[in-house]
């Protein structure tokens, strides 16, 4: 009997941690996933502060499919990251699979100008 699927993608998770960081000038786009809704977040980890924050739930996020979402919430915190005055940051696929609903979301933040 193997690993249960979270404790799989927590393993997943502490060994992608254990080299990815966010700083101030590049900081950590944390993506999480739920069966219902997906959460972006830039995250400076030098200071403990998130920069900025963008999910599924949020009023200006159209609904649609589950991969529309996704895309918008991507074009979204990209958006909130040129706010911020952030140009660059490092992805954390947050021990996901880079396919799907992570893979849609990381292509429409490069899109709107991201930079990872």
């Amino acid at each position: 009997m193997g690993l249960s699927k979270t404790e799989r993608r927590q393993r997943i998770k502490y060994r992608i941690r254990k080299i990815i960081s966010g700083t101030a000038s590049k900081p950590r786009l944390s993506v999480f996933r739920s069966n219902k809704e997906i959460y972006a977040q830039l995250i400076n980890d030098e200071s403990g502060v998130t920069v900025a924050s963008v999910s599924s739930r949020d009023k200006a996020i159209a609904s649609g499919s589950k991969g529309e979402v996704a895309t918008a919430v991507g074009k979204a915190i990209a958006e909130a990251a040129s706010k911020a005055g952030v140009e660059g940051c490092a992805f954390d696929r947050n021990g996901y699979l880079y396919h799907g609903r992570v893979k849609t979301l990381a292509e429409a933040a490069r899109e709107a100008g991201l930079k990872f």
